[in-house]
């Protein structure tokens, strides 16, 4: 440069140097406006608008500079630095490149490149690499010890980070960032003390430092002290309202209180002003899939692995959506890839064992579940997982301790103090029962879905505690059903088509009970579907069931969408549900309203909750008196005699004889019989149990097969009440169902249990022609053997009070012949009043009919009660 443009270079320098940026900028665009393409001028205009944050511009200043002279290291440095920060990375790691080629001692080109590889590649370990060759080219390069360490922090290696940060801050006690990282990097050792000084040093030397205010609240987070934490967040905010990392933060403590209106709002402001923020979208995510709505999940998760493909949780996601809509393989390889990623993930081991448990693959189950909590010890879904494993494989006492273990950690979790309890049930484990129910009952008063409906029946005779469990469970499990969804169209057909579902139209009680009603159908007058949603077993059943509709439609690997598409292609009419709140239940496809008119039938003894999922339960009028109407959402539907059907063809058992003594039953006894599962059995129902024994010499309890802890507790009991424990007897388990039957006979009497009576048990006493006693109930489930013995024609066996209960058992075992006679009646009555599956049929489906016609007449659902036909 000339003398004159040296001098006004120089006054540029010195306005630089007193951080008069502007006039530094002034001076050096008139040296360029009257000599152009001077290196040294480009590049310093281009370095003052980098540190202005005008990249743009700054990226045409230090483009010109290169091009005027490549052999600047500096220049081409920057010139990288600018194309980074306009989100061009791959560019600017080739200037950073070219910088280190002509000059390799550059610790800042080293520095730089090291910043693309992190932040762009996420490659950390050569990151690292870059930023030790900065500092081992300038030892006292404090930003590139705080930069080591957010790598080291990305890599889980939080001791080194803690060393890298500590490095940095000894060289520049008051670097913001190293206190920041510090801080991070304690939070995630859980050294939430440390973190919280750290953070507070952080912010004594900048209050306005919002980062600091975020990690504050992050560690507050993990405290569970959340009010605290959205108060931290919000100071971040009120600092700097676009930091969209604390709109995340704040989203995520929303999304942990199960506010997820106000978490989806979070993650929406968060992306309103970073797009691209994964975390955001991950947020968004998971508020979905805890919502049900996981079409939209799925896509949040997809969107968020678009960003950034190598985020385990998104996988993680991804996994546990698939494992709801039931597609294990896809579910099982989307943990793999989570595993992949962070092998230490617990969560996504819990997603294996899940997918495990699901495809009934046990051991693999057991084997996820604690691995997980070899992780995460206090993660409590594995223990929830061992507990379903221990109770599908019946062992009670495991699954108890397990379910025991999820509660300690986390008391309102969804569905499992019912579920203990109901483990507990299957153990005759009474310890303390009065008291748990009572703890139970309130949850459930206050709204919370702490027991599925199911559970419930056997633990309280309260319909309005059932109609409350069934309402919170379905708010809970359906948050669908809060949005109004599609209505079915009205169909119209020469014949009325109904379509069953079922998860158990296989050797189950609900196939039993249903194939004559099946076989039955007018077919002139209905086309029947049926969508089976559970497995298969190549029984004779299941081969019958198949042959029994109009199509038989297996949707067992079937999602929701493709079943509710099968329902709509058939043109169903009316749709039944036969599970309710049952096993291999799947609600979720009643709750879009999949049919004009939808069905609450026989699976499950109760209300399904909601107005949404069914208009009409099929009842009678001694199961669902009308004073019980208050306390079911849907419209009951009346039969004459019983709702609860019987198939009169498929177990014959009048050719089968059977001798007490391969029963291990001696001839002189007295047998009282309850086949029921030992769920069903309780204090006050085995206290009058042993009080008849007690009345009866040579008496005997002939109860079903049980597992061992549950006889041992059922004979201690006994012992304490002054019954001699050999005076129970546990029927040894048959694989034929018509010999089964056929040792009822050698009981002379059935005794049924409240508040959860024999349903199919007692259906099978009675078709094998064994007297049922029964105590009525006030719920619908602790009325049915009372109906069945109502349509029977034996009312006299049905008791009001415990204490009727038991004189009546004991009258009924002492005068033989009145036992006898009604014996003689239920054997005249079984397939006529009781067991007559064709004219069941007929009244079905003068249900069916007045249904229909009131939909097709524009009526809304309403009570409705059949005529008996002849």
């Amino acid at each position: 440069m000339a003398n004159e443009l040296q001098a006004k270079f120089r006054r540029a320098v010195d306005a630089f140097q007193g951080r008069d940026l502007a006039k530094a900028e002034k001076i050096l665009e008139q040296i360029r406006r009257s000599s152009p393409n001077i290196f040294d001028v480009e590049h310093f205009l281009g370095v003052i608008k980098l540190m202005q944050g005008r990249f743009s511009e700054a990226e045409v200043h230090l483009k010109a500079a290169v091009g005027l002279n490549g052999s600047s290291d500096e220049a081409l440095s920057n010139y990288g630095y600018a194309l980074k920060s306009l989100n061009r990375p791959q560019e600017a790691l080739t200037y950073f490149s070219r910088a280190l080629a002509v000059n390799p001692r550059n610790p800042l080109s080293y520095h730089n490149r090291g910043s693309i590889l992190a932040e762009f590649a996420r490659d950390y370990s050569n990151a690292i690499d870059q930023f030790d060759k900065a500092i081992a080219y300038n030892p006292n390069f404090a930003d590139a010890y705080v930069s080591k360490g957010n790598c080291l922090e990305k890599l889980q290696r939080y001791e080194d980070a803690l060393v890298a940060y500590d490095k940095a801050l000894a060289i520049k006690p008051d670097l913001e960032n190293a206190w920041l990282g510090r801080g991070n990097a304690l939070r995630n050792l859980k050294r939430h003390d440390e973190a919280f000084a750290t953070y507070d040093r952080a912010l004594s030397g900048r209050p306005g430092f919002g980062d600091a205010w975020i990690g504050r609240g992050d560690v507050l987070a993990d405290l569970e002290r959340h009010d605290e934490a959205l108060a931290a967040y919000d100071k971040a905010l009120a600092i700097k309202p676009d930091l969209a990392n604390a709109w995340v933060a704040r989203g995520h403590v929303l999304w942990g209180l199960a506010r997820y209106d106000d978490a989806l709002a979070a993650y929406d402001k968060a992306l309103s002003i970073k797009p691209d923020l994964e975390g955001a979208w991950l947020g968004r995510g998971n508020v979905c899939y805890d919502l049900k709505r996981y079409d939209a999940a799925f896509a949040a998760y997809d969107k968020t692995l678009s960003i950034r493909p190598d985020l385990a949780e998104a996988w993680l996601g991804r996994g546990n959506v698939l494992t709801e809509l039931k597609r294990y393989d896809d579910a099982s390889a989307a943990y793999e890839r989570a595993l992949s990623i962070k092998p230490d993930l617990a969560e996504a081991w819990l997603g294996q064992g899940n997918v495990a448990w699901g495809l009934k693959r046990y051991e693999d189950a057991l084997a996820a579940f604690d691995k997980a909590l070899s992780i995460k010890p206090g993660l409590e879904g594995a223990w929830i997982g061992r507990g379903n494993v221990f109770t599908d494989l019946r062992r009670f006492d495991e699954a108890l301790a397990a379910y025991d273990k999820a509660l300690s950690i986390k008391p309102d979790l969804e569905g499992i103090e019912g579920l203990r309890l109901y483990t507990k049930m299957h153990l005759c484990n009474w310890d303390h029962l009065e008291e748990e129910i009572s703890h139970l009952t309130a949850a459930i008063r206050a709204g919370k879905a702490n027991s599925s409906p199911f559970a419930l029946l056997s633990l309280t005779d309260s319909p309005d505690d059932h109609l409350r469990c069934a309402r919170a469970w379905v708010a809970a499990k359906l948050a669908q059903l809060s949005k109004p969804g599609a209505k079915a169209e009205s169909n119209r057909h020469d014949r009325i088509r109904v379509g069953y579902v079922s998860p158990d139209l296989r050797e189950h009680p609900v196939g039993y009970l249903t194939a004559g009603i099946f076989e039955s159908h007018d077919t002139d007058r209905f086309e029947t579907y049926a969508f089976s949603i559970g497995p298969g077993d190549n029984s004779d059943l299941r081969k019958r069931l198949e042959g029994s509709f109009h199509r038989f439609i297996d949707c067992q690997h079937k999602n929701d969408s493709e079943v509710l598409q099968a329902i709509k292609d058939a043109g169903i009419d009316i749709l039944v549900d036969l599970a309710g709140h049952t096993h291999n239940a799947r609600l979720s496809l009643f709750a879009s309203g999949p049919a004009p008119i939808v069905v609450n039938y026989l699976g499950f003894a109760g209300t399904l909750g909601s107005k949404d999922l069914a208009h009409y339960i099929i009842a009678d009028k001694v199961v669902l008196p009308e004073s019980s109407d208050q306390f079911f959402e849907e419209k009951v539907v009346r039969l004459p005699g019983s709702f609860m059907p019987r198939d009169s063809r498929g177990q014959a058992v009048d050719q089968t004889t059977c001798d007490r003594a391969d029963h291990d039953l001696r001839p002189e006894w007295t047998v009282f019989c309850c086949f029921n599962n030992a769920y069903k059995i309780n204090p006050s129902v085995f206290g009058s149990w042993m009080n008849i024994l007690k009345s009866v010499d040579l008496s005997v309890l002939w109860l079903s097969d049980m597992g061992e802890m549950a006889k041992s507790n059922l004979r201690k009991e006994a012992g304490r009440l002054g019954i001699d424990p050999d005076r129970l007897v546990f029927a040894k388990r048959l694989s034929s169902s018509s010999d089964h039957l056929a040792r009822h006979r050698l009981a002379d009497l059935f005794l049924d249990t409240l508040p959860y009576n024999a349903h199919t048990t007692a259906s099978d006493a009675l078709w094998a022609g064994l007297p049922v006693l029964t105590q009525v109930g006030n719920g619908f489930a602790g009325r049915v053997a009372a109906s069945l013995l109502e349509a029977a024609g034996l009312r006299e066996l049905i008791a009001r009070t415990r204490e009727e209960y038991e004189a009546l058992a004991i009258d009924l075992v002492r005068n033989k012949q009145r036992l006898q006679a009604i014996r003689n009646r239920l054997q005249e009555n079984r397939t006529t009043s009781l067991f007559d599956a064709p004219l069941y049929t007929k009244h079905l489906e003068a249900a069916y009919e007045a249904m229909l016609q009131r939909h097709r007449a524009g009526l809304p659902p309403d009570q409705i009660e059949i005529q008996a036909l002849g």
